[in-house]
C-alpha cells in the first residue's frame, strides 16, 4: 500500500480524498443517528433517518451510474461533494427539526449515490489491474482508519459541544475532498458510448445478468442486505437498550468495527482474490455468528470485541467485492454495474429498516439481531454450495 502511494501521484491524490471525506463521514454517521434518536426517542425515527439515506439509491441509482458511464467520472465526484457540504452545512443552522434531519439524509445519500460508482470506476484508470486489490484495500483501510480515529472523538464532541460541531467538520471535509479532486488527471474525459434512456441505464442489470458468479453475488448481496440494513441502522437503539451506553459507547462500538476493518486488509490482503468465492461469501457466517454473540450477551466489552471480527469479514469481502466487480465489469458498463448493485443492496436495506424499526419499538432489539444472523447464514450457504462454473472474465 505504501508503495503504491508513494509511486503513484494519481491515486494518492485519490486516496487523500477519499481519507478526508470519510473523516468528516464519521462525524456526520453518528450525528444523524444521534439527532434523529433524540429528537423522536424512538427505534422508527432512527429507521426513518437511515430510511430516507436509501430512498436516493433507489430513484436515481439507474440514472447516476449511466452518467458514470457516459460523464466525465472526476466532474461527477467534484459536483456529489459540493452538493454534500452544502447539505451539511445546512444542518449547523437546523439541528431541531426532524423534517430538515430527513432532507439532509436524503441529499447527502443522493451526492453519494453519483460519487461512488463514478469512484468505483475511476480506480481501474488510476491503477493497474495487479494493483486492485492493493488499492482497494489502501481505500478501505483510510475509511475505517478515519472511523478508530475519529468515531470516538465524535461522540466526545456531541457530548460536549453539540451535534452543529460535527455538522460543520462533516461539510469542511467535503469542501476538502472536492479541491483535491480538482487536480485529478483520471475521469477528465467523456465516453463515447451510444446508450441513453431505461434501455442504456438498464446496461448494469443486463451485464451482471449475464454473468454466473455477479448473478449469484446479487442475489447474496440482497440476502445480506436484509440483515445488514436494521442491525446496522439500529446499533445506536441496541447500544442504548441492552448495552446500556451512550452515544459515546455508540460511538466506541463503531470503532470497534474499523479496528476489526483494518486488521483484516492487512492481515490478509495478500490471500484474498478477486471472484474466489471463499472470500466473497464466508465472511457472511463470520458475521453472522457476530450478530448472534451481540444478540444474546448483554456486555460492551464482549460486543466489542465481537464487532472487531466483524470489521475482519467485512472489510476482507468489501476488497473481495469491489476487485470483482472492477475486473469481471467492461470499462463502459462499470458505472452502471456498481449502481445496480447498490440499488439491490439499498432496496433489500430499505425493507430491513422498515421491518426493524417497527419491531424494535415492539419486541426486544435483539430479536432482529438474532433474525439477522440467520439471514446471514442463508446468504452465505446461497454463495458457497451453489456449483459456479464460469470464472469472472471481462464481460462487455
Amino acid at each position: 500500500m505504501l508503495s503504491l502511494l508513494r509511486c503513484n501521484a494519481e491515486f494518492r491524490r485519490l486516496f487523500l480524498a477519499h481519507a478526508v471525506s470519510r473523516s468528516g463521514d464519521a462525524f456526520n454517521t453518528i450525528a444523524l443517528v444521534v439527532l434523529a434518536f433524540k429528537l423522536t426517542g424512538s427505534g422508527r425515527g432512527v429507521a426513518g433517518a437511515v430510511m430516507f439515506e436509501v430512498l436516493p439509491v433507489l430513484l436515481i441509482g439507474p440514472v447516476a451510474g449511466l452518467a458514470a458511464d457516459k460523464m466525465p467520472r472526476r466532474r461527477l465526484m467534484i459536483g456529489a461533494d459540493v452538493l454534500r457540504a452544502i447539505a451539511a452545512g445546512s444542518l449547523v443552522v437546523a439541528t431541531g427539526s426532524l423534517p430538515a434531519v430527513f432532507a439532509v439524509a436524503f441529499t447527502l445519500s443522493a451526492g453519494a449515490v453519483v460519487f461512488n460508482p463514478a469512484a468505483a470506476s475511476l480506480l481501474p484508470d488510476v491503477v493497474g489491474e495487479d494493483d486492485l486489490i492493493v488499492a482497494n484495500s489502501a481505500l478501505w483501510t483510510a475509511a475505517v482508519v478515519a472511523q478508530i480515529a475519529v468515531a470516538p472523538i465524535a461522540g466526545v464532541v456531541i457530548a460536549s459541544g453539540g451535534i452543529r460541531v460535527a455538522f460543520a467538520i462533516n461539510a469542511t471535509s467535503f469542501v476538502f475532498s472536492a479541491l483535491l479532486l480538482i487536480g485529478l488527471n483520471a475521469g477528465r474525459c467523456t465516453a463515447t458510448i451510444d446508450v441513453r434512456g431505461w434501455r442504456g441505464a438498464l446496461g448494469g442489470f443486463h451485464a451482471v445478468r449475464a454473468h454466473p458468479m455477479l448473478r449469484r453475488l446479487a442475489i447474496v448481496q440482497a440476502l445480506a442486505s436484509m440483515s445488514a440494513g436494521a442491525t446496522s441502522g439500529l446499533l445506536v437503539v441496541l447500544a442504548d437498550r441492552w448495552l446500556g451506553v451512550g452515544p459515546s459507547g455508540f460511538a466506541a462500538l463503531l470503532a470497534a468495527i474499523g479496528i476489526g476493518a483494518v486488521i483484516g486488509p492487512v492481515l490478509l490482503r495478500r490471500f484474498v482474490r478477486a471472484g474466489d468465492r471463499r472470500w466473497l461469501f464466508c465472511p457472511y457466517l463470520v458475521r453472522g455468528g457476530v450478530d448472534m454473540t451481540i444478540a444474546t450477551v448483554a456486555s460492551p466489552i464482549v460486543a466489542g470485541s465481537a464487532l472487531v471480527v466483524y470489521g475482519m469479514s467485512t472489510s476482507t469481502g468489501m476488497v473481495a467485492y469491489q476487485s470483482t466487480l472492477q475486473q469481471a465489469i467492461a470499462p463502459d458498463t462499470r458505472g452502471r454495474a456498481f449502481a445496480f448493485f447498490d440499488i439491490v443492496w439499498n432496496t433489500a436495506r430499505l425493507i430491513s429498516l422498515a421491518i426493524g424499526g417497527i419491531l424494535a419499538d415492539r419486541f426486544d432489539v435483539r430479536w432482529i439481531y438474532a433474525a439477522a444472523a440467520v439471514l446471514l447464514v442463508i446468504a452465505a450457504g446461497v454463495g458457497l454450495t451453489t456449483r459456479i462454473e464460469d470464472e469472472p472474465g471481462v464481460i462487455a
